[in-house]
């Protein structure tokens, strides 16, 4: 796999005006949005959160059927992190080792970890205030219905 920057989808450049016709794949593929729904598996804190958001994610135009599995690895991610953070809350950031001296509590490296998926996640999602200005839909739309430049 090469490194650099991963490829932009083709409708994000065209929403961003950045698509130029040698730079479009004109065979992406547009995955439908006709069957998204919770997965049974999901954790009850993960249930809760996709609750929180995938509508919102879906009302934005973002959620479609294939990203359910990234949308469901986030929220078990954010459930892995609640649990680490309120056990973090309840015992400390600090507790006693097996030698009875104080070291740093393993639910931090947990909630960390967690933490980290999840940001990945969130930027995938443009559900972060600077991954969402990089995003645009076709929803936002132009002040002036009758304009012929309205679509672009």
């Amino acid at each position: 796999m090469a490194a650099g920057r991963k490829p932009v989808p083709t409708a994000l450049k065209i929403v961003k005006g950045t698509d130029q016709p040698c730079r479009v794949n004109g065979n992406e593929p547009t995955p439908k949005t006709d069957n998204i729904i919770m997965p049974p598996e999901l954790s009850e804190m993960a249930k809760q959160h996709w609750q929180q958001i995938c509508g919102q994610l879906q009302e934005a135009m973002i959620m479609t059927n294939i990203d359910v599995p990234a949308l469901m690895l986030y929220c078990e991610a954010f459930a892995t992190w609640r649990d680490a953070t309120d056990k973090i809350q309840s015992t400390g950031a600090v507790v006693k080792g097996k030698d009875g001296y104080p070291v740093r509590s393993p639910y931090l490296f947990v909630a960390q970890k967690a933490f980290d998926q999840m940001k990945s996640m969130l930027t995938e999602f443009g559900m972060t205030p600077s991954s969402r200005t990089r995003v645009s839909t076709a929803q936002g739309g132009s002040e002036n219905p009758d304009d012929p430049w309205a679509q672009f």
